[in-house]
């Protein structure tokens, strides 16, 4: 695949385009912004975009002077019609998994609403918090400020948990941090007969 900086005013949008994505530009904007430019626009010969409206826009609010670019020159132009609704159909198919969801979000210090993900106050994520089905939510997120030394020994002590013992209990989760920790903290407080 050959991705090619092109002018901004070089490419232009499909005027019939049916998908409407205004709303997102701001998101796609502050994503650019953040992470850089990391999927390029798929666009014709003629440089028409086949998808990547909505990064294009962004990229005209941000001021950029050029974008990548893939030419799918090898598209009929019956099939560049079709990826275009496809391309976005495909993702309304996907769904979030609300149990591992949560689980990487707490790795993530950076403040991800912008992106739509819904920011969960102490008060909300505490013992009256519930999902939708009614179920009390079955973890908690707990942050910790600790000196570099600090970090560095408890990175070490969960790495070792994960290379050089079974993992005890991980509650039906892919945490690997939080699993690592508390495997750890679970060893050190049956030594001192705490459980």
């Amino acid at each position: 695949m050959n991705i090619l900086q092109l002018p901004l005013e070089e490419v232009h949008p499909y005027e019939n385009n049916p998908r409407k994505n205004d709303n997102a530009v701001d998101a796609v904007a502050a994503s650019i912004k953040q992470y850089g430019f990391l999927v390029p626009l798929v666009i014709s010969a003629d440089h028409e975009i086949i998808t990547g409206h909505t990064r294009y826009k962004a990229a005209g609010r941000l001021g950029l002077s050029t974008v990548p670019c893939v030419i799918a020159d090898e598209l009929t132009d019956e099939q560049i019609k079709a990826f275009r609704l496809v391309d976005n159909k495909v993702g309304e198919l996907a769904s979030w998994d609300v149990d591992l969801l949560p689980l990487e979000l707490a790795d993530i210090a950076q403040d991800l609403t912008v992106f739509g993900f819904e920011s969960i106050s102490e008060e909300e994520f505490g013992e009256e918090f519930t999902l939708d089905s009614g179920e009390k939510k079955p973890y908690q997120q707990i942050s910790l400020t600790l000196h570099d030394k600090q970090a560095e020994l408890i990175m070490a002590c969960i790495d070792y948990v994960h290379t050089h013992e079974e993992v005890g209990e991980t509650f039906g989760n892919e945490n690997r941090k939080g699993n690592g920790v508390y495997e750890v903290v679970r060893q050190w407080a049956e030594q001192k007969k705490l459980v």
